[in-house]
């Protein structure tokens, strides 16, 4: 049986409209194109529904046939999300107040997608954390409200079936997978106690004992959990609004590992700085980390947080492991230039290193062989458009908005797992009319007070590390021992303090070359004042330009 053709769903100021591909995405004939201008397009997990809603209703409708499964009255629905059955579509919009309701009105709303009956209303004054989350299996929903987790049973939300009450409980995260399920809870610290997360079975909640792993940490303001596909373990990177050392105005990060089985460990990263993004790959038996401060470092590690792989560093702050796994990308999006390496993730061998410039968007197609990347407004609003890629670093498709328009979204329809089997991976570029883009050699930053100097390895701000296997001396190994390991951290911290040292040794210099540059011309400024005082007290009559630079001064000097 031939897989399916995956649709991509464009959402801009022209309306909204599906696209058969890739290679080449055309508008797909079996959807009616809306031209009104869309809040929010979705597709179910399975890809057999797709919803929008257009300012003045809410759609869905089966992308393979355009045939309409329900519609509902709801113009103002900012949010769309379909239950992993498809049994219920939940919307949400802003929570307002009116004179009629003092109170406010019920945002959060659940609907039987097949009769178009409304289930349950719920507050949901908060856009973070809007969905409520479900079990795969739809057996298990939960939600947080105040300071506990509701769980509801058998899409019924007429009852609770359990609660998790945990004083100022403020994240969770539900496990995916089959059951039973686990969820994972983050209360922040308070008064000098520690910030945690704890690792529950449902429905075991008897207290901490009851917990499958549980893991303290100072320095969290918030966290963001994630659970790998197995629901085996979960990864926390903890964040702090405020450096309080005054090296990162990123804040701080650390990064936590909480297995089911009850192990924890915090993961050792070899670079200072911050945690741009953490992937797990879809086997669940390792996962990315992109850190530290620019160049950033990425590194594979295992399940027991060993390093596995060290990619060097570059301009990167991204991860994506395609669908079947046996690809990664690393990328540079956001303030930095777009550049791409795709990686063999089997064989640590690159594949190609395409560069996609202004993109803001970057995601996988089902079929882990094509990618899109687009510049979509608010965060940019020139050059708007997408552009199809085949992993090879081809250019296969590329679509520019037209004058006055807006590109603000690009979605692939999400298929089942195993809808596309892995495929051996190329190293030649594919085939395309529109060839490939390469990202050109890039130069080391230096600062302001270093540009003048030549270039010298004593002034060289940041040291390019190639990927581990192309450095000098690399033994072809692909981990290194806990005591190498240690031994390689101390090197670079001491390095790292070196650096540090040096900048500041030059920072103070160029402020004492200034300060001596302002009390030298403040000197020749005191003395051409007091020259004009004698020379006016003496009867000699000023010029006007004199006049008007002895005011000054003294309206400076009164300052």
């Amino acid at each position: 049986m031939a897989p399916p053709v995956p649709l991509l769903a464009v959402r801009g100021s022209d309306g909204t409209s599906l696209l058969r591909g890739p290679p080449h995405c055309e508008p797909h004939a079996a959807f009616q194109r809306d031209c009104r201008p869309s809040r929010c397009v979705t597709f179910s997990r399975d890809g057999t529904l797709f919803g929008w809603c257009n300012g003045q209703n809410v759609s869905v409708v089966n992308p393979s046939d355009g045939a309409v499964v329900s519609t509902f009255d709801l113009p103002k629905t900012a949010l769309l999300e379909f239950s992993p059955l498809n049994n219920i579509l939940v919307t949400w919009q802003l929570y307002t107040k009116t004179q009629d309701s003092p109170q406010g009105e019920a945002n959060l709303q659940l609907w039987e997608l097949r009769s178009g009956r409304l289930i349950k209303a719920l507050y949901q004054k908060k856009v973070e954390s809007w969905c409520p989350s479900w079990s795969e299996d739809e057996k298990i929903c939960v939600r947080i409200v105040n300071n506990e987790l509701h769980f509801y049973e058998n899409n019924d939300f007429d009852s609770i079936a359990n609660k998790l009450h945990m004083q100022k409980v403020s994240d969770f995260a539900l496990s995916p997978g089959a059951q039973p399920s686990k969820v994972a809870v983050y209360v922040p610290g308070s008064k000098g106690a520690p910030s945690f997360v704890r690792l529950y079975q449902y429905p075991a909640f008897g207290g901490p004992t009851a917990a499958l792993a549980n893991k303290s940490f100072f320095k969290a303001d918030r966290v963001t959990m994630h659970w790998n596909k197995k629901a085996s373990a979960v990864l926390v990177t903890a964040s702090t609004e405020v450096d309080k050392t005054g090296a990162s105005y990123y804040g701080e990060q650390t990064l936590h590992y909480l297995g089911v089985n009850g192990e924890t460990a915090l993961v050792q990263l070899s670079k200072n700085g911050p945690i741009y993004d953490v992937a797990w790959s879809p086997s669940s038996t390792e996962f990315c980390v992109v850190y530290g401060f620019m160049p950033a470092k990425a590194t594979v590690f295992n399940l027991k947080c060993d390093p596995v792989y060290d990619f060097g560093t570059g301009p990167r702050n991204a991860a994506y492991y395609s669908p079947q796994g046996h690809i990664l990308i690393l990328a540079g999006f956001g303030n930095l230039r777009g550049q791409m390496e795709v990686w063999d993730a089997k064989n640590y061998k690159q594949v190609s290193k395409p560069q996609a410039p202004d993109a803001t968007h970057f995601s996988w197609c089902p079929d882990g062989e094509h990618i899109v990347t687009a510049t979509c407004s608010p965060r940019l609003r020139v050059s708007n458009g997408y552009k199809i890629w085949h992993y090879t670093g081809s250019v296969l498709q590329k679509w520019d908005v037209a004058a006055g328009s807006e590109l603000w979204e690009v979605r692939w329809q999400l298929l089942p797992d195993g809808s596309f089997p892995e495929r051996p991976i190329k190293y030649q570029a594919a085939p395309s009319q529109l060839g490939s883009t390469q990202a050109p050699p890039t130069q080391a930053y230096r600062p302001p007070a270093l540009r003048h100097l030549p270039a010298t390895p004593s002034s060289k701000l940041h040291e390019d590390e190639p990927p581990q296997d192309l450095r000098p001396g690399a033994s072809g190994e692909k981990s290194l021992s806990k005591s190498a390991l240690k031994n390689q951290r101390k090197r670079e911290a001491k390095k790292a303090a070196k650096q540090v040292r040096l900048e500041s040794v030059t920072y103070m210099r160029a402020q004492v070359l200034k300060s001596r540059r302002a009390e030298r011309r403040h000197s020749i400024k005191l003395k051409a004042i007091e020259e004009l005082k004698e020379q006016q007290a003496s009867g000699k009559v000023l010029q006007k330009n004199q006049v008007m630079f002895f005011v000054s001064a003294c309206l400076t000097q009164t300052t």
